[in-house]
């Protein structure tokens, strides 16, 4: 998986544009309101998510594409950009919130525990985590391979799991869920075509 996505930030570059997604703005503003100063964003790629939440919140990005790494720190450089895993603990202090767009359905059932419990892991008792990922509702949930179940290669070399409401709810079983929503972005290919999605997304609180 790292390797598929180094290559595409290689050859593609900040392939879907400079704009952060709408959600990362929800999840700033609610961030804000809830006293959080400091933010961790898993998966952070070249930074188009990261951007968007300075200069109010303290911006830490863990990234292990070492090509979306030199874009990030080129395109963003107020963020702190931490080269590995999101699947591990790479901070060494509690963090307020953490923001994670579309991350979590890249990974196999094990995986997406362990990126969940890192998280968890990094952000302050009583902090926040807002995460969008894929829904069974999107027209690519079915398609291709079935790896596991929710979770197609939908793509040549390219697999996602598809969140119901109730997975997604179960995946975060040990925190407070506040809210859960449904969601189509529309993101800019390099080519210039557009592609849509339906994402979910959760607000839980660390208890």
């Amino acid at each position: 998986m790292s390797h598929y996505w180094s290559q595409r930030f290689a050859r593609e570059g900040m392939i879907w544009g400079s704009e952060p997604s709408p959600s990362a703005g929800w999840a700033k503003r609610i961030f804000l309101e809830a006293g959080a100063a400091s933010v961790l964003v898993p998966g952070a790629g070249y930074g188009r998510n990261t951007k968007g939440f300075a200069p109010e919140l303290s911006v830490f990005g863990i990234e292990l594409s070492e090509p979306a790494l030199e874009l990030a720190r080129e395109w963003d450089p107020g963020t702190t950009f931490i080269a590995g895993s999101a699947l591990e603990p790479q901070l060494e202090h509690l963090v307020d919130a953490v923001y994670c767009y579309d991350v979590l359905h890249l990974f196999l059932a094990e995986d997406r525990r362990r990126l969940i419990g890192a998280s968890l892991a990094q952000v302050r008792s009583g902090g926040l985590l807002y995460f969008t990922s894929f829904s069974d509702e999107d027209p690519h949930n079915g398609c291709g391979v079935q790896l596991e179940p929710g979770t197609y290669e939908y793509k040549p070399d390219k697999y996602a799991h598809f969140f119901s409401k109730a997975d997604l709810e179960e995946h975060f079983a040990g925190t407070e869920i506040l809210e859960t929503g449904s969601f189509t972005e529309a993101l800019q290919s390099p080519e210039g075509g557009t592609h849509e999605y339906i994402l979910r997304s959760i607000l839980a609180r660390k208890k």
